[in-house]
């Protein structure tokens, strides 16, 4: 009925080319999608318009060092939650501490196993956000099935088109946060050229027609000039 349920996506910010294409390669390799940022003011920028759902984060980089990136994403309350993993050649206690200190969820010194790499993000990612890896997904009586394809609210079947499915395995995945237009357009449908910032509302109203069908309060929160929200407080 949907299509296939959106793979974590991780944001390399890293300046070594051949790095970036071995962790590329085994980041796809294991299921995540992956965007890059060779420059600390890109990685910023690149966050601020679509969040990832991880940061691998290099600690030397052009403009901006790896541990004042970290530092803005602790202080900033609308990523003061963003798993972020540094990568570094630094291999002394002290510089693991204080990476840490400054809200690093984990540390991975360079020369690195692919192998353990893989197994640090999908472990951050399960503490970070469980409903990453979850087969339901559920907020509010709202439950995602993402093996079936099956949505529920309050135990009545929800019908959804695609579209809609996908939206709403995306809202449901980030309970609370607003998103815009065009954060949706790039994070839910991204390279589908069929749909556009103006589209995104089409669905959007779709997505309450289906979940409010039986009457249902609006769960889906409407932010003027900001975006939208599933956020269980409209109810």
């Amino acid at each position: 009925m949907a299509a296939n349920p959106m793979r974590p996506r991780v944001l390399v910010v890293e300046d070594e080319a051949a790095l970036v294409t071995l962790l590329r390669y085994n980041l796809e390799k294991a299921g995540f999608e992956v965007a890059v940022a060779t420059a600390g003011e890109e990685a910023l920028l690149q966050i601020a318009e679509a969040p990832p759902d991880l940061v691998l984060l290099d600690w030397m980089l052009p403009e901006v060092s790896g541990i004042e990136i970290c530092r803005r994403l602790r202080r900033d309350k609308e990523t003061q939650t963003l798993p972020i993993i540094m990568l570094t050649a630094r291999s002394e206690e002290a510089d693991r501490v204080r990476g840490l200190n400054w809200g690093a969820d984990d540390y991975i010194t360079k020369p690195f196993s692919p192998t353990e790499l893989i197994a640090r993000v999908q472990a951050v990612l399960r503490r970070a956000r469980p409903s990453l890896g979850a087969e339901n997904l559920s907020y509010a009586g709202i439950v995602m099935d993402t093996t079936s394809h099956r949505v529920t609210r309050d135990g009545r079947p929800v019908d959804l088109r695609p579209a809609e499915y996908r939206l709403l395995q995306f809202l449901l995945e980030h309970p609370g946060r607003v998103y815009s237009r065009d954060q949706l357009l790039d994070l839910v449908w991204r390279d589908d050229a069929t749909i556009d910032p103006r589209t995104v509302d089409v669905h959007v109203r779709r997505l309450r027609k289906a979940l409010n069908a039986e009457g249902g309060t609006d769960i889906i929160r409407t932010v003027r000039s900001a975006g939208y929200a599933l956020d269980q407080e409209q109810l």
